[in-house]
């Protein structure tokens, strides 16, 4: 949200030296799915038609699940994203394979906790197969920007990433998937007192940067 992750946006823009919008949405459970889509996509309107500069979606955890809706949604507007990053997304994987059992009891996120947030976010008769819920649920990923998705090991949604780069790649785009050994879901959280989170963060940075000027170094 916009107060969480304030200082989180401020580096990212004192790092790269790009403007950087942070959409609030409505959370659930008092408002259900669409809604936060609904309001990350309005925020995507907003920009595509206030500015003129590129632009690329970044997101963490939930945010990069939305991220990850919105360049499905909009591959095909006039303005579309010309990258995307996406930090250890829920993208609505399989649980009963990868990291979701190999890690599904990992502090500050189990795989039933994966759970429970999808269900609380669910509106009545809520589709699995809504790739605006679950992007991972899409048929098509073709036409998607370049993408770069950051996981930790120890997080059950480790898998999705990589899945996510992979269903890029079988479509003939352009998706890098790395995996942060030995740290856990949210671990921006401890970027200023873990070595490893530290450096991680300066990856993704360097990533959001580099999409921006529409290079490719991966």
């Amino acid at each position: 949200g916009l107060e969480s992750h304030d200082d989180i946006c401020a580096e990212i823009c004192a790092g790269t030296g790009f403007d950087v919008l942070s959409v609030d949405y409505r959370l659930a459970p008092e408002h259900l799915h669409p809604a936060a889509f609904d309001d990350a996509l309005a925020g995507f309107e907003w920009a595509a038609a206030s500015s003129g500069l590129p632009l690329v979606l970044c997101g963490e955890s939930a945010g990069g699940s939305l991220a990850a809706a919105l360049a499905q949604a909009t591959r095909h507007h006039p303005r579309a994203a010309i990258g995307q990053v996406l930090i250890y997304p829920d993208l609505g994987g399989n649980e009963a394979v990868g990291s979701y059992v190999e890690h599904a009891d990992a502090p500050l996120l189990s795989t039933g906790d994966a759970a429970f947030y999808r269900d609380v976010r669910s509106a009545r008769k809520q589709s699995p197969d809504d790739p605006t819920f679950s992007p991972l649920r899409d048929t098509d990923f073709s036409g998607l920007p370049p993408t770069v998705i950051v996981t930790a090991e120890c997080d059950p949604l480790s898998s999705d990433g990589e899945v996510y780069r992979d269903r890029i790649l079988q479509a003939g785009g352009k998706a890098c998937w790395h995996q942060e050994p030995r740290l856990v879901h949210s671990f921006l959280r401890a970027r200023i007192t873990v070595p490893a989170a530290a450096e991680a963060f300066a990856r993704i940075i360097a990533a959001v940067a580099a999409l921006g000027r529409g290079e490719w170094p991966y």
